[in-house]
């Protein structure tokens, strides 16, 4: 249930981003967003490091698997704000949900994870909630498509790579070096067309930047105590929250096929919960 808690605040987390980069979109562009996301970032990271009474370990042996996780994650964030600047919300949800999948084909290669019955029923039936909720037509396949399903690959890259860190890594040293790698990146492809952000759009950078940390953080988190794929199954649960957010707050009117795909999201995330345990990850959290 620890990862069912820490899962809590990275959807949390993750809807409220959506948020801001929706009022953002075609007002500041992708690589100036993910600039400030990396700035604000370092800034928070470093005054926690610099203020907290207990020594918070952020050397690392691992720096190129480090770049390799921010690299992908840089590229995953792109496509996923540029989505959301290009598509409707729900056709950037519908393919991004897709990452389970490809986590689970990754996890299964590079970690050895197990490829369960259990982990399969739960990622189709998360996968089949999507469809019901979003009714995807062949309006759905175009450039722009291609560009977030390409994004949700690189993200389960990412994912991926969060798992093996956090065997050897803090949370805190995770969002450190994610801040700080990407942060270059972000500049050197924003420069260029450089223009200052105004008004609203300062507190809606500073509120992506702090839910990005948040949101990594209670990530990072998740998977010292479960498995890489069975964290990001969970992850399907911000379809809906994303739907009623968009019911209170821009007046969207809900439908009933979001309470049937929502129930069969919620159904697999039950499967893919009560999977026994093949592996303990409780037993070293101090890393």
């Amino acid at each position: 249930m620890y990862a069912v808690t820490w899962m809590v605040g990275a959807l949390l987390s993750f809807s409220l981003m959506a948020v801001c980069a929706r009022e953002l979109a075609g007002e500041v562009a992708t690589y100036q967003i993910l600039f400030f996301r990396s700035a604000i970032g370092l800034i928070f990271v470093s005054i926690i490091l610099i203020t907290s009474k207990k020594h918070i370990n952020i050397k690392t042996k691992r720096l190129s698997l480090h770049t390799l996780r921010n690299i992908f994650h840089f590229a995953g964030q792109y496509g996923w704000f540029l989505g959301i600047a290009m598509l409707p919300l729900a056709e950037v949800f519908a393919l991004e949900f897709t990452v389970p999948i490809w986590t689970l084909i990754i996890a299964a290669t590079a970690l050895g994870e197990k490829v369960t019955i259990r982990k399969i029923v739960s990622v189709l039936l998360g996968s089949l909630g999507v469809v019901i909720v979003l009714q995807p037509g062949i309006s759905i396949i175009d450039t722009a498509s291609f560009i977030v399903l390409a994004s949700a690959i690189f993200y389960a890259v990412s994912h991926t790579a969060t798992k093996s860190l956090s065997a050897s890594d803090s949370a805190i040293s995770i969002l450190f070096y994610m801040c700080l790698i990407q942060l270059p990146i972000g500049l050197f492809f924003s420069i260029t067309d450089w223009v200052w952000p105004i008004d609203m759009q300062w507190l809606w950078l500073l509120v992506i930047g702090l839910t990005a940390l948040t949101a990594h953080y209670c990530m990072a988190k998740a998977m010292e105590y479960a498995e890489v794929t069975t964290v990001v199954t969970l992850d399907f649960l911000r379809l809906p929250l994303v739907a009623l957010i968009g019911v209170l707050l821009y007046s969207e009117k809900p439908e009933f096929a979001l309470l049937i795909g929502g129930l069969l999201m919620l159904v697999g995330n039950i499967v893919s919960l009560k999977q026994p345990a093949d592996n303990t990850y409780e037993s070293d959290h101090s890393k």
